[in-house]
């Protein structure tokens, strides 16, 4: 099967549109400074605008009002929207709300649940709620979540949840989470986890504190984008708030894993672009020492550079989306497990590079690069630490090889004989 990228006219006609919206009129909201319930008043007409071209929530199954495009297509407009932070708020797919929503579509389909649908992903997709999912904890590794402590146990027709969460994203301003416990720790977490939806106000939700990070020195508490380290002490909710399948937790985030990793690296090819259209015009703008900056060798360096990597990174994770769309996200973990470590990569390369370019300029927050980098820093953590996907790929590669025959002490023997032959071989002719 020959790799293509190429989309038919009316998409391309889409995505034109979509380019010429957020620099016109997403841009702007950046530098305007409120308050997040603010923004989300300023933004609904844009949101209106986005649904009456049919781009709204279109990564949603098409019987929720999605459009079926696949995963090429996804990845190409989120591209495009990952240029500013405050795009996917507008065309209703901003995390974490649309990796929840997708999770509530998959599970209420699984048990044909779909009252779920009706109470939180309808919500979500109104803008009237907003979710957290709660999977992280603070006193075991994240990469591993076979060790996952969070417990949960049925009580007549109640969920009985005790649980210690952190880098709970929306944590604090959350309607709803969507926790990850351990229901049946008598097998393997990967068959005895589940999800288990909680409402926000149920008695023993505690939100503890929103942590300060790089992306928030403050800590600023009830921020959208935020981190929260959360309690669920004694947590009852009712039975049908299962989301899915009884210790099916595992295999229901692996559904949407896959495409959020994508959409995450095509995001993160938006912010580089972004980035190398500061770093080159300042570097045609900005004369130093004889000549612009332009003209200096160091800095043609650093756009070529960041050019050849974008263009391998985008090349790599349009070719994952196309094998999804082909053969399912399962057939194509390797390449997904690649893009995110290397996708991440080339974004800390390309805004560092601009930042150096700029300078003093670069390094206020008079430009969106120093925003740009302290979130690109958290890209090679979040959805699987780089080393985690690393190991992956050199896992898989290994398994394709037999361990040799022939002792190591013995090759320059061999080598020596190799060479003898010929030399006989030269002589002969």
């Amino acid at each position: 099967m020959a790799w293509d990228f190429e989309t038919e006219p009316e998409f391309e006609e889409k995505l034109a549109w979509m380019r010429e919206f957020v620099v016109e009129e997403i841009f702007p909201l950046e530098v305007l400074g409120l308050e997040f319930d603010q923004l989300m008043k300023l933004i609904e007409p844009l949101r209106e605008e986005v649904k009456a071209r049919g781009l709204y929530a279109v990564h949603l199954p098409p019987e929720l009002g999605g459009k079926g495009f696949g995963q090429v297509k996804l990845g190409l407009m989120h591209e495009i929207l990952g240029q500013s932070m405050y795009a996917p708020f507008v065309f209703g797919n901003n995390a974490p709300d649309s990796g929840n929503g997708e999770l509530i579509a998959i599970g209420s389909a699984q048990t044909g649940r779909m009252d779920q649908r009706e109470q939180w992903l309808e919500p979500l997709l109104n803008g009237t709620a907003r979710s957290a999912f709660a999977m992280t904890e603070p006193e075991v590794a994240g990469s591993d979540p076979t060790l996952l402590r969070a417990r949960a146990f049925k009580d007549g027709d109640e969920w009985v949840i005790d649980a210690h969460k952190w880098y709970t994203t929306n944590g604090s301003i959350a309607d709803f989470f969507i926790v990850m416990a351990v229901t049946n720790p008598d097998v393997h977490p990967y068959q005895g986890s589940s999800m288990i939806i909680v409402p926000a106000d149920t008695p023993g939700v505690k939100v503890v504190r929103d942590i300060a990070s790089i992306e928030d020195p403050e800590g600023r508490y009830g921020q959208y984008f935020n981190h929260s380290e959360v309690l669920f002490e004694s947590v009852r909710v009712p039975v049908s708030n299962l989301l899915g399948v009884e210790g099916q937790g595992f295999a229901l985030a692996q559904e949407r894993l896959g495409p959020g990793r994508i959409h995450h690296a095509m995001r993160w090819l938006g912010q580089s672009k972004r980035a190398l259209d500061i770093m080159c015009e300042r570097a045609v703008s900005r004369y130093a020492h004889g000549s612009v900056l332009a003209e200096k060798q160091t800095i043609q360096n650093w756009v070529a550079d960041s050019m050849a990597e974008m263009h391998a990174a985008r090349l790599m994770t349009l070719q994952a989306a196309w094998k999804m769309d082909k053969v399912g996200a399962p057939a194509a973990r390797v390449e997904i497990a690649m893009i995110k470590y290397y996708g991440a990569q080339v974004l800390y390369n390309v805004i560092d590079r601009a930042i150096q370019t700029c300078g003093g300029l670069g390094y206020s927050a008079d430009l969106p690069l120093e925003s740009m980098y302290r979130h690109a820093r958290a890209a090679r953590i979040y959805d699987g630490p780089d080393e985690v996907h690393r190991m992956t790929v050199a896992r898989w590669k290994l398994k394709q090889y037999a361990p040799t025959d022939i002792p190591t002490e013995y090759i320059p023997a061999r080598a020596k004989d190799a060479k003898e032959h010929f030399a006989a071989m030269l002589n002969s002719l």
